[in-house]
């Protein structure tokens, strides 16, 4: 005993004048205390040393040494090696840490309860290992930086954190980091964490869930700088609860078996989106910015679901589904893929949205509340059929649908649909502002089951089935530009619903079908011109002509086909007033236009003479 107490007083007084580091090593445990931190070490009773607060049973010391090793303050370097892993605790953290080691898993109780010299506490992981795990308890936000890991759990979760709270999972710069789990477990992600989780960093990190998400967090989960892919989950890819925040780098999910990205409220009820998201549970999820890539093949599955309000604000989204529509037994209804699923409200003020969906009953965007669009570029492309169950439990594809209102302000937006709606709002739909196309082979191109109010901006709606822009209710026209093609009679250009109106007051507006829906009436300056042609085609220039002045040009869509638009154009076959039986009519409203007066509206090659009116009787 004397002997031991000797060689500790001579460790000691060679670090003290030296200035090493002490390393008392556990097991597969190191822990490293400066010179200039260590102070007093106590010896008790011939088992005992105390350190830095860091008490040891002297019988467990494997070996005591001192070297030139540079510390870091509040760092814990885990480091795997095949089937084994060390562990080494900076000195001003011991007291704090108890690493437990087995093999190459590795576990670790955290106890303090705020932060050690000013900062947190950092768990470093660096190495390989195919028979390795990382799991965290205590009750203390910190951090786990990820430095070129390699690291598969066979029976359970990569990493395993309990601690409930705020957790920085930071991939370094520069550095590869891969994290798989086992298949046919228990765990909830090969990531989870039961508290809030940040992940970000300069470096590239890949996951892949064997038995469930492929990072799953009991709490919020924000991401940013980082390259985050993920390659495999027998679930979500993401999944979490309270909100999700993506502020920047790039994001690529596929081979998921559910959604791409999911959110769901942590309670019962939601608190909205709160200041700086602070105490929120809202089930929103937001997209800030960053480049986000999202491929899904599972039937009905989701690129991102709400269970609050969805945002993008910024960033590029690439988003496909492939997925086929399937019955929802619980919800007693049938559902599809969707790119973007918000179950409240969802606003696009920003980005650009590349959306594809294949399957039957897939949607692009789907806002089971209100839809707003103020900004952004959107493409949004469904090429699926209708997907029943029964009579009374189908999905059709939709590339743009709300169940409430839906409102544009800007943005450039075009929607195709191979069948069904391209755009349809089961409340209003309201346009003042952006770039809207939208193209159906089937059904309406654009479609409100109540009022439609186009204020302003560009809008183009195209079917080659059925109504190029469709209101089951009225539809008022006061500003913009709008071109409007339907299909053959009775199908029309400019369609609102028997026992409703169409008003247009202002704008610029040509449309063209089987048929056109009466116009009520006009206002001020703004008068119709109809006639019919043999000569409107996709790519036909039209223009209206007082005298050697053009008061208005269109170019009819490239998507618009003549061959389903009626049995002939105008009486014999011709150009002339009136549409004709089964004609195809054209109707043009522009400033500039007095009634009673005539003016040439030339389709193609050819021309004719049109008296303005204020009204005029359809079908």
């Amino acid at each position: 005993m004397r002997r031991l107490f000797a060689f500790i007083i001579s460790l000691v007084l060679t670090i003290t004048a030296m200035g090493q580091t002490l390393n008392v090593k556990v097991g597969n445990v190191v822990y490293q205390f400066p010179a200039t931190q260590t102070g007093d070490m106590t010896y008790a009773d011939g088992t005992t040393l105390d350190i830095m607060g860091k008490t040891f049973t002297l019988s467990d010391v494997s070996s005591m040494t001192v070297d030139d090793t540079e510390v870091t303050d509040n760092l814990v370097k885990v480091e795997y090696d095949g089937a084994s892993a060390m562990v080494y605790v900076a000195g001003n953290v011991a007291r704090y840490v108890t690493p437990t080691v087995d093999g190459a898993h590795v576990g670790i109780e955290q106890t303090n309860t705020d932060a050690v010299d000013g900062d947190e506490i950092t768990y470093q992981l660096s190495g390989s290992s195919t028979e390795g795990s990382f799991s965290l308890a205590g009750s203390y936000k910190c951090t786990i930086a990820l430095a070129d890991v390699t690291l598969t759990n066979p029976s359970g979760a990569a990493i395993n954190i309990t601690n409930s709270k705020r957790i920085q999972l930071s991939a370094k710069k520069n550095t590869t980091n891969t994290l798989t789990d086992g298949a046919n477990g228990e765990q909830k992600g090969c990531i989870y964490s039961k508290g809030q989780l940040q992940i970000q960093g300069n470096g590239t990190l890949n996951v892949a869930g064997n038995t469930n998400h492929a990072i799953k967090s009991g709490d919020y989960i924000a991401l940013k700088n980082l390259t985050l892919n993920i390659t495999k989950a027998v679930g979500d890819g993401i999944s979490c609860n309270e909100y999700f925040l993506m502020e920047s780098g790039t994001v690529t999910i596929n081979g998921v078996g559910d959604d791409g990205i999911q959110c769901d409220l942590d309670g019962t009820t939601s608190t909205g989106e709160t200041t700086d998201h602070d105490d929120e549970d809202s089930g929103n999820l937001y997209v800030e910015g960053g480049t986000l890539n999202v491929t899904t093949t599972a039937a009905a599955s989701k690129g991102l679901k709400a269970a609050g309000d969805l945002y993008v604000k910024d960033g590029t989204l690439t988003i496909n589904t492939s997925g086929n529509g399937t019955y929802d037994s619980t919800d007693r209804d049938a559902k599809g893929c969707a790119c973007l699923k918000s179950d409240a409200n969802m606003e696009i003020s920003g980005g650009t949205l590349t959306l594809k969906s294949i399957g039957s009953g897939g949607k692009c965007i789907k806002a089971d509340g209100t839809l707003t669009i103020s900004n952004g570029t959107i493409n949004a492309t469904t090429t699926g059929s209708q997907y029943k169950y029964s009579s009374s439990a189908t999905a059709s594809p939709k590339a743009i649908k709300s169940d409430g209102n839906m409102t544009i302000t800007g943005g450039e937006i075009t929607a195709n649909a191979k069948s069904h709606e391209a755009i349809e709002a089961k409340g209003s739909i309201t346009i003042s502002g952006g770039t809207v196309k939208a193209v159906s082979t089937s059904d309406d191109a654009i479609n409100s089951a109540k009022e439609m109010y186009l204020k302003g901006g560009n809008v183009t709606g195209v079917s080659n089935g059925n109504d190029g822009i469709d209101s089951n209710a009225n539809m008022y026209i006061s500003g913009g530009k709008v071109i409007a093609c339907g299909a053959r009679a009775p199908e029309c250009g400019l369609d609102a619903a028997e026992r409703y109106y169409l008003y247009i007051t202002g704008g610029t507006v040509m449309a063209i079908g089987g048929g056109n829906n009466s116009v009520t009436s006009t206002s001020g300056s703004q008068c119709l011109l109809s006639t019919s042609s043999s000569s409107a085609s996709a790519n036909t220039a039209v223009s209206v002509k007082n005298g050697s002045s053009t008061l208005a040009s269109f170019t009819i869509p490239a998507e618009y086909s003549t061959s389903s638009s009626g049995r002939g154009f105008g009486p014999g076959g011709g150009f002339g007033p009136g549409g004709g039986s089964g004609g195809l009519s054209c109707l043009i409203s522009c400033p500039g236009l007095t009634s009673g007066s005539s003016y040439t509206v030339s389709i193609g090659s050819s021309s004719a003479s049109c008296k303005a009116s204020t009204s005029y009787s359809g079908r």
